[in-house]
């Protein structure tokens, strides 16, 4: 690639890095996991967006596109994650709120209405109800007569994480551990193209991780599905090259930057060293990275704009390959149109009007970045040796332990902020009045559209049909057989998603919503 020239005539080097171990796109990839980065590819710009009904979803996600977004992002609601249909009296103070509402497969059918899923990749976060959802994607790809080789994008799927750090869980761990696993060989056989698992520390950042823990127990994650996968037979180098990640971006700009170098040279020796991975492909951390949301305030709103730039660039100098900046209201609300505009722009602003893209790691060499990298490394080892020690991620989960830390750490920020040692501008240090106003009432409504759709999709469809399905599917989850062709055939036959989870409660003995 010909090297690229400042308006002062000044080289941007491209040669390969001088410090041992640091060459992009070779092993173990701490300047980045592509020999050029973003000089022959900037990162994917993904903005997270989901709200109300599917209807409502399908306008913003049109004009994201619209915009310049290159690959969706959806939030769906509290119900849709918990497995719960609408309907629900659990549920209906959450309907739509933080996310869209798709209980079944007519919802995603109208959330995907007039986009072609096959010229855009789809990130989903969803987790305990992941292969619920994944499946009512690929039905819908069948439906547009499309090729599954064709079909990119994410699936979080990450379960463990959820009894870490977030709670979305409705399965024992166990139970969802197996459900993980098969929605990854499923994957690995009919979308070959999709990203599986999507395993996360972002959520253990914004309950109050360091950027140590973050990676350390995102990695120990990792290894226990890694373990479980292998068991099944499984070959290390037919999945891991599909494993992708999430990280938080904060403010402590320069770790961050050194967070994510050193993930991707600790990820490769383990992949590698650990696994005994031989493609290289398997050795490389793809990651996607957020701007820090727990970092946001509501008393000057304006000033998260600068934050999430500051973010926004830490994750683009640590080397991410999609990126999401948060909009500045989000302390308060969801995202206005406007906002979330900004948001946007924020990233074309940086991608496109500074010189970042010309360089490949433009830390790399840096005493102090190099410095940090090397500590942090070292740091992160000998948390993942703790867990190992307490016999895995699991195990842990179970006494506790990377909550108890994660909980103390967040103890002494709180602490921090209140005795003004840690200093928040607009917060705690440097305070003003606010000339934004947010208007935050529109999200306490429950929008009982949704429901009322609801209500005339469950009367138009065959119940006999979709009674059978969900017996053929109690009776597979009842003896340990596949789960995944039996959900899907529940979904043609109109099964809602709060209905398949019930029949898996039944079946694994748990309450039955």
């Amino acid at each position: 690639m010909t090297d690229r020239i400042s308006e002062s005539g000044i080289n941007y080097d491209s040669t390969p890095n001088s410090i041992a171990g640091s060459e992009a796109g070779a092993f173990p990839y701490r300047s980045g996991i592509h020999k050029d980065m973003y000089k022959a590819r900037p990162w994917t710009i993904r903005q997270y967006a989901g709200y109300g009904n599917p209807a409502e979803a399908n306008l913003r996600l049109k004009n994201l596109i619209e915009s310049g977004v290159t690959g969706l992002s959806i939030a769906f609601d509290l119900p849709t994650q918990m497995g719960l249909d609408p309907d629900n009296e659990l549920a209906r103070a959450e309907v739509g709120k933080v996310g869209v509402s798709v209980s079944n497969l007519e919802d995603m059918r109208e959330l995907f209405n007039g986009i072609d899923i096959s010229k855009i990749s789809t990130s989903m976060t969803i987790n305990a109800t992941a292969p619920i959802l994944l499946l009512m994607y690929q039905i819908i790809a069948e439906e547009q007569g499309l090729s599954l080789e064709s079909i990119r994008g994410t699936i979080q799927n990450d379960i463990l994480k959820e009894y870490i750090a977030r709670g979305t869980y409705i399965f024992p761990p166990s139970k969802s551990l197996e459900l993980t696993t098969e929605t990854i060989i499923y994957c690995r056989k009919n979308l070959p193209n999709w990203n599986s698992i999507s395993i996360s520390g972002y959520h253990m950042s914004e309950a109050g991780a360091t950027a140590v823990q973050e990676v350390a127990f995102t990695f120990s994650n990792a290894i226990e599905y890694l373990n479980l996968l292998i068991k099944e037979g499984v070959d290390i180098d037919d999945i891991a090259p599909r494993i992708s990640f999430f990280f938080s971006a904060r403010m402590t700009f320069l770790e961050e930057i050194a967070k994510f170098r050193s993930a991707r040279e600790v990820w490769a020796k383990i992949v590698k060293n650990q696994f005994g991975a031989k493609n290289p492909k398997s050795w490389q951390l793809r990651f996607h990275t957020q701007t820090a949301g727990v970092q946001l305030i509501a008393q000057n709103p304006e000033l998260n704009i600068v934050r999430v730039t500051l973010q926004a660039l830490g994750a683009v100098l640590g080397g991410t390959q999609s990126l999401h900046a948060n909009s500045f209201d989000e302390a308060i609300s969801l995202p206005s149109d406007d906002s979330a505009r900004i948001a946007l722009q924020t990233q074309q602003i940086i991608m496109e009007e500074t010189d970042l893209t010309n360089a490949i790691d433009p830390f790399c060499g840096s005493f102090l970045v190099e410095n940090m990298t090397n500590q942090m490394i070292h740091k992160i080892e000998l948390e993942l040796n703790s867990i190992d020690e307490l016999g895995g991620a699991l195990q842990g989960i179970h006494t506790g332990y990377q909550v108890g830390k994660i909980e103390t750490n967040a103890f002494l920020i709180s602490r921090e902020i209140e005795d003004i040692s840690r200093k928040v501008v607009g917060l705690n240090h440097a305070k003003s009045e606010s000339s934004i106003l947010i208007d935050s009432g529109f999200i306490q409504a429950v929008d009982n559209g949704i429901i009322e759709s609801f209500h005339k999709y469950k009367a138009s469809r065959n119940s006999n049909e979709v009674a059978s399905t969900l017996k053929t599917l109690n009776e597979a989850a009842s003896v340990g057989s596949a789960l995944m062709p039996p959900i899907k055939d529940s979904l043609k036959a109109g099964a809602t998603i709060g209905e398949i989870c019930n029949e898996l409660s039944e079946a694994w003995k748990e309450i039955k919503f």
